[in-house]
């Protein structure tokens, strides 16, 4: 009976499953077979064996018919469900069944960092020729848990991906691969140090560069958080797993304009579960992943002991093949490894292939990865040059990069040598006069103070001449009046919002956005002004010229409703895309700008405006020149573009790390309201981040921290004071003084390979 009692236990859990996914026990008659496994639980003794068990038979014939129907017709949502079934497979069981033994590093269990992100040196073990072969690897991954709270439903904290951070750099310093898994519905949305945008911005940037293999696995991939241990050379999914810029929730409630409090409509989160295309097979089509690794019907389960060789299998293969890549004699191995995929998926490779780079092949590995994510998102944007165009482009690109090279690499870099050497030598040899002459100069100042001719007149110091006389103009870092933004034609009077702290008077519209440069005289708060204004007031007259203004963005994945605000903001703004791209001075020193503009989808990041962006850091790169991104506005990662917007994070890190690593001087400046995927990764990677007072900075927004922490934030948690007092940002810099702060930049800092030093 006890066998009859585990297999009855069985259906009843299968039947769960399924009213789980469906999220109703009215489909399939589920709630008719709920009744009948607690009808046979009452009947267990009381009934004949033989009865018992056909009728446990038939119960199990129809339950195994209905998970079929549901395999078959699985919709976006309900692998969403699958993976947040409290019987999944976590991290936990992972290390246990796919690795040979492991070490928690970071605290264990409740008593860790943070218990989200789980950190272990494990070993895995490789048969080579029935043989086993014990490779080290680092594995890092968010845990979910099994009914665990403290483990915060896989919802890192910024500490968490810190400590992820330390150990990537472990991994590299020891020489070993690093296995990604992602479990996580999102970051954890705290600003507190390191704070949640900055972090990850922290961890894209590094992982760019760290010179080992990285393979990342994903069963539930949720925007930042899962970006922060996402950037890899090889991407699996897990074929009931889910990867997307939000939450099906999420994207319900911006969708419907859901007010705070108020319930989602279920039909809305299924209909934006399907918009925006976040299961495996659908990024695999838009190739945001590399493979898919197959599960069991509706899901694997932390007790389907089968299916961890096929993860451990998996793993090893896509290591291989990542470090294969790098080695210039591979052809008849790499051979090996497709061949053994296609006939034994289940099976490893069975050759020895050593898990450790060489420089060169170090060097080949970290060009594969930025080619790899160089070309991802091509698909979800127009504007692109046509093949003939874009064969005279590249040979305009050539040739630029050798003139350049020549020109501030060569002949500037041997100047600067002769310079040094006879700064080096003049040096040496001031020092030398200086000794030979020290006796003589001795004794002349002795013979003067004997004599007591002391010049009792003050030394002339040269003072310059008051702005009222002839020999000095105007100050060329203040600012003018040839532009005044069109808010000043209206004739009222405005209320500064602190009034009430501060006793501010009110404001005539006119002078606010006249003379005041919509700054406050009394308090000195900042009212939003529109792109233009920065346009036409902080660089050079007439020195603005774009690039790649034919670019713009589209919809690749049909997103209901958004080919026609598209159409609005194109008709609005009369751009293409959010992102302003082009070159200006600022005090006759050249520089590559990029703006992300409001009034265009409030300055959301899609495809169109990451390729812009990556063109601008190439192009500052291959000219030497400073690169300026200016946020006028940002809401963050397009969510209409799925996961094609939220690759664009590591995919403009990576342009921004070999910018940086060339010598470029990168500068971010904050405005309005600068939030989530942008300031997780191009924006908050930056050394030299600023922001203009009265700004907002941060992760999410004040509703969704308090929907995710069931806190109320301060009023002034994301001012841009707050990120200053958390060092996220260098510097809070006053609209009126913007010009004069970004020239003083521009003298002060970066390195001594750009042009005009």
């Amino acid at each position: 009976m006890n066998e009859l009692l585990k297999k009855l236990q069985n259906i009843e859990q299968r039947i769960g499953c399924l009213i789980h996914i469906k999220d109703t026990e009215n489909w399939g008659n589920l709630s008719v077979f709920k009744k009948d496994c607690e009808n046979l639980k009452k009947l267990l003794y009381e009934v004949d064996e033989l009865e018992f068990t056909q009728q446990l038979e038939k119960l199990d014939n129809s339950i195994r018919f209905l998970e079929e129907r549901c395999e078959e017709g699985l919709t976006a949502m309900e692998r969403v469900r699958i993976v947040r079934s409290p019987l999944r497979f976590s991290l936990k069981d992972i290390l246990e069944n796919v690795y040979e033994d492991y070490t928690e590093l970071g605290g264990q269990g409740e008593f860790n960092v943070d218990p989200a992100m789980v950190v272990a040196k494990a070993n895995i073990v490789r048969r080579i020729k029935k043989k086993p072969y014990t490779s080290s690897v680092m594995v890092i991954g968010q845990e979910v848990g099994h009914g665990e709270e403290f483990r915060n439903g896989g919802s890192c904290k910024p500490w968490g991906n810190e400590k992820a951070l330390r150990y990537m750099k472990v991994a590299e310093t020891e020489g070993i691969p690093i296995h990604f898994y992602i479990f996580t519905p999102g970051s954890y949305p705290v600003e507190e140090y390191p704070g949640a945008a900055q972090q990850i911005a922290r961890n894209l940037y590094a992982m760019t560069k760290l010179g080992v293999p990285m393979i990342s696995i994903i069963s539930e991939g949720g925007s930042g958080g899962a970006e922060a241990i996402g950037l890899s050379d090889f991407r699996f999914m897990f074929s009931h797993g889910y990867y997307s810029v939000i939450s099906p929730e999420g994207a319900a409630a911006i969708e419907g304009r859901v007010r705070e409090g108020e319930k989602v409509p279920r039909s809305l989160i299924e209909a934006c579960a399907n918009r925006l295309h976040m299961t495996a097979e659908e990024n695999l089509k838009l190739g945001t992943i590399d493979r898919i690794i197959q599960e069991p019907s509706l899901g694997a389960k932390s007790d389907d002991f089968s299916f961890f060789p096929r993860i451990r299998s998996e793993v090893i293969r896509a290591t291989d093949e990542v470090v294969l890549r790098t080695k210039s004699v591979r052809g008849f191995r790499a051979y090996e490894v497709k061949k053994k995929k296609a006939e034994k998926p289940e099976e490893a490779p069975q050759i020895d292939i050593p898990w450790d780079l060489n420089p060169t092949e170090t060097k080949r590995l970290l060009a594969l990865r930025s080619k790899k994510y160089r070309e991802m998102g091509k698909q979800g944007f127009g504007g692109e040059a046509l093949p003939a165009e874009n064969i005279f482009k590249s040979l305009q690109t050539t040739t630029e990069k050798v003139y350049y090279t020549f020109r501030y690499d060569v002949l500037k870099g041997q100047q600067k040598q002769v310079k040094k050497v006879i700064k080096e030598v003049s040096g040496e040899g001031s020092v030398l006069v200086k000794r030979l002459t020290a006796p003589f100069t001795s004794a002349y100042d002795v013979i003067r103070r004997k004599d007591g001719k002391k010049s009792d007149k003050p030394l002339a110091i040269a003072t310059p001449a008051s702005n009222n006389g002839s020999t000095i103009g105007p100050d060329p870092l203040e600012l003018t009046d040839t532009y005044t933004s069109p808010l000043a034609n209206e004739d009222r009077t405005v209320s500064c919002p602190n009034a009430e702290k501060y006793g501010c008077e009110d404001l005539w519209v006119p002078d606010l956005y006249g003379e005041f440069c919509g700054v406050c005289q009394k308090c000195g708060h900042h009212f939003p002004l529109e792109h233009q204004w920065y346009l036409k007031n902080i660089f050079d007259p007439d020195s603005i010229r774009a690039f790649n203004s034919d670019f713009y963005s589209m919809n690749p994945l049909n997103y209901e409703g958004l080919d026609t605000r598209l159409q609005m903001a194109r008709s609005k703004t009369g751009l293409g895309c959010a992102n302003l791209t082009f070159h200006a001075r600022v005090m006759d020193v050249q520089l590559v700008a990029s703006i992300l503009i409001a009034d265009f989808r409030n300055g959301t990041v899609g495809s169109a405006e990451g390729e812009k962006f990556v063109q601008a850091c190439e192009l500052a790169k291959r000219k030497k020149r400073p690169l300026l991104a200016y946020v006028h506005t940002t809401g963050g990662i397009r969510i209409q573009e799925g996961t094609l917007g939220v690759t664009q994070m590591p995919k403009c890190t990576m342009a921004v790390r070999e910018y940086i690593d060339a010598g470029g001087l990168y500068i971010v400046v904050y405005d309005n309201n600068s939030y989530a995927g942008p300031v997780a990764s191009f924006l908050g990677c930056s050394p030299y981040q600023f922001a203009i007072r009265s700004c907002n900075i941060g992760f999410a927004g004040p509703r969704v921290i308090r929907e995710t922490t069931g806190t109320d934030i301060p009023p002034d948690y994301h001012k841009s004071r707050s990120a200053l007092r958390r060092g996220h940002i260098q510097g809070v810099w006053d609209r009126r003084d913007f010009r004069r702060n970004l020239y003083k930049a521009l003298q002060t800092m970066g390195s001594p390979s750009l042009y005009y030093r």
